[in-house]
């Protein structure tokens, strides 16, 4: 079963990392170093640190000023398989 969950807190961190928190409870440091290795339109101007900074929320969605975003579901699914994920106190 596909859990739904939307990102309701960002912060950009060092070498391409953000901190989530999930509308679960959960949170953790996901990690976009692949970025910097990555290549096309949409996700080139990642690879700089201070644009890579600029990551907001939209509809609880990881987004960038370029329009690149990355699904929620995906992102929580593959921090838990990463053993990236934490349960927040209540």
């Amino acid at each position: 079963m596909i859990e739904i969950v939307k990102v309701v807190e960002v912060k950009s961190l060092a070498d391409h990392a953000v901190f989530v928190r999930f509308s679960n409870g959960e949170e953790g440091e996901a990690d976009f170093s692949w970025l910097c290795e990555a290549t096309g339109e949409m996700v080139r101007p990642l690879a700089d640190e201070a644009f890579f900074g600029r990551v907001f929320l939209s509809n609880g969605v990881l987004t960038w000023p370029n329009g690149f975003d990355v699904d929620s579901i995906n992102l929580h699914r593959e921090m838990a398989e990463q053993g990236r994920l934490r349960r927040t106190a209540a």
